[in-house]
């Protein structure tokens, strides 16, 4: 009988193991808990973010640069994206953050435009020019009662 308690034994660990790393690979692949986030901090403010929400693509020149870590709602009632930027990419003090669409009728994403400056921004600073999401529906509704006959 003890031979069966001590397989039972080795095969329970086993499993606990297996476990264990099966949900430390999940938790550090799908960056939970700040497991699995490297690169550093942006902050952008914008007056209408449209859609963009956490786990967004932050993009340059068509290349995913990094993910939106937090969005939420100032005290002027503007929205905050804090943005997490992959190591080794650097964002000059100049750019220009704005929200466009994947197609026509896509997730929504941040898209970064690199500016001139030779300075770079670093961990916490803030992306001072923005430019919020566009309305088709608002678009539409000025064009149909704009008054034309």
């Amino acid at each position: 009988m003890q031979s069966y308690q001590r397989i039972e034994i080795v095969v329970g660990l086993f499993v606990l193991i297996g476990l264990a790393c099966a949900g430390w690979m999940a938790a550090r692949l799908g960056q939970v808990g700040g497991l699995g986030a490297s690169g550093y901090e942006l902050k952008a403010v914008f007056d209408d973010i449209g859609g963009v929400r956490v786990g967004s693509d932050v993009m340059m020149a068509g290349v995913v640069i990094g993910r939106v870590d937090d969005v939420r709602l100032d005290e002027d009632s503007k929205a905050i994206a804090l943005l997490r930027i992959d190591d080794g990419v650097r964002i000059s003090e100049d750019a220009f953050a704005s929200v466009r669409t994947k197609g026509i009728i896509g997730d929504r994403y941040i898209r970064i435009t690199q500016g001139v400056e030779d300075s770079y921004l670093a961990d916490g600073d803030e992306i001072e020019e923005t430019e919020s999401a566009l309305n088709i529906e608002d678009l539409v509704s000025k064009y149909i009662f704009s008054g034309k006959e």
